[in-house]
């Protein structure tokens, strides 16, 4: 039940929601969700850790970077199938979709430099 609950709350707040459908298109570091969110670097970075706990995220370095995408659901099942039913759901919600159009512009190069 734990595990359950654990992946309804990380869903229960918007922009932990947004944030999956955002990784669900292409990796993306914290920067590039501050900007695309428009959120305080930390609120960014909170929301990320509540959604890697409940297994919903996962994350890799590479060099100064950390690049953050959906989990495999190896760990969690019932993060598995909420990623699943994720990717197919809300696509035609309007600030989804507004999200998911500027996401091309959205680069870390121009947000904080290479």
């Amino acid at each position: 039940m734990k595990a359950f609950i654990k992946v309804m709350k990380a869903l229960s707040d918007p922009n932990r929601v947004k944030m999956v459908k955002l990784l669900q298109r292409r990796e993306l570091c914290v920067c590039e969700m501050r900007e695309a969110l428009d959120l305080a670097q930390s609120t960014a970075s909170k929301h990320l850790r509540v959604l890697e706990e409940a297994g919903l995220v996962t994350f890799r370095k590479e060099g100064l970077w950390v690049n953050y995408r959906p989990a495999d659901g190896r760990e969690n099942l019932y993060a598995a199938s909420m990623l699943a039913h994720l990717s197919d759901w809300l696509e035609t919600d309007e600030a989804v979709a507004a999200l998911l159009d500027r996401l091309p512009d959205i680069r870390r190069e121009t947000i904080c430099g290479s």
